[in-house]
């Protein structure tokens, strides 16, 4: 029986819980927590993945109100937060079905929101209540708004 607990100290006890999984040992595996972690990697990857979309969304929403200031930063940004969301997206399909789901997409939207407001002093209400824009726009590389 394990001495690590997973109170006590998670690294220890993931690395014992990986060993006695590949040496077969079921019957010691801490088999409620292991299903705590497994289910906290998808909300894991899930918070990755509305953090960059946060921040892709709020140089769009700086890129759009605050005309005079565009440039190269921002750009590099928006291309570099496209890139990263596509390669989660080819590296774990499932989380494609974020793009589609309402209130993961108005929580992303509303950090958005929040990032515009202390980056550029502009109200959190001056910005469109909803995303006013496709996923296909937000992601595609030619794109920006007006």
């Amino acid at each position: 029986m394990s001495t690590i607990t997973y109170e006590s100290d998670i690294v220890a006890w993931a690395n014992e819980q990986a060993q006695l999984l590949r040496s077969q040992q079921f019957n010691l595996l801490d088999l409620e927590h292991l299903a705590e972690e497994i289910a906290d990697v998808g909300k894991s990857e899930q918070r990755e993945l509305a953090n960059r979309m946060a921040v892709l969304l709020c140089h769009l929403l700086k890129w759009q109100y605050q005309p005079a200031r565009q440039g190269t930063s921002w750009q590099l940004t928006i291309k570099t937060q496209r890139e990263r969301i596509k390669r989660r997206l080819k590296q774990t399909p499932s989380l494609k079905n974020c793009l589609t789901d309402e209130d993961w997409l108005a929580d992303a939207w509303d950090d958005a929101r929040d990032l515009a407001e202390k980056e550029t002093s502009i109200a959190y209400e001056k910005f469109p209540e909803f995303c006013p824009w496709t996923m296909d726009d937000v992601l595609s590389n030619d794109w920006l708004p007006n």
